[in-house]
């Protein structure tokens, strides 16, 4: 017996239809001068510390360290906050929670509604200062839990109140 493919392709999946709070965006920049100061740091304190007349290839990193310092500060602070804000989508429909994330490495998360165990608003002290928080859709499946991160405080709030509500009615009507 084989196994013919079926004579209509199945239709692509679609990005999830909304981005992340843009606020997400400040967020990740400040986490990324916090990043960029112990490379710019170190090489502040090696400029310092190496004599000019150090021979070998000492010279060369005196040069060297400060380019790469600043490439990885304007890549973390510049870049990947915009490029992160992009790739990330959600969104909640009444069969299931979509997400999209990762930005090297992409993964599209679908969880139906009847899956849904839990569901929680966590902030941290950071997303707490720009008003942020992640909702965390708990399943009995070995994968674990769904994140959808950096959401505005009161639209994460509203989406867990609805998936909760939703998961409890699916229930309901199981039984």
């Amino acid at each position: 017996m084989s196994t013919a493919p079926p004579s209509t392709p199945l239709p692509p999946v679609r990005t999830p239809a909304w981005p992340l709070s843009r606020s997400a965006i400040g967020l990740w920049v400040t986490q990324g001068v916090l990043a960029a100061l112990v490379p710019v740091l170190g090489t502040v304190v090696f400029a310092f510390a190496v004599p000019d007349s150090a021979g070998g290839p000492l010279p060369v990193l005196r040069w060297l360290l400060p380019v790469l310092a600043v490439v990885y500060a304007v890549v973390v602070i510049g870049v990947r906050p915009w490029v992160r804000f992009r790739v990330h989508h959600w969104e909640v429909t009444d069969e299931a929670v979509y997400t999209l994330t990762g930005w090297l490495t992409r993964t599209w998360t679908l969880v139906p509604i009847s899956r849904i165990q839990t569901v929680d608003v966590t902030r941290s002290a950071m997303q707490q200062l720009f008003g942020l928080a992640t909702v965390a859709v708990l399943t009995a499946s070995s994968q674990g839990t769904v994140h959808i991160p950096h959401l505005s405080a009161d639209i994460a709030q509203r989406v867990a109140d609805d998936l909760a509500r939703r998961a409890e009615r699916v229930r309901d009507q199981a039984t």
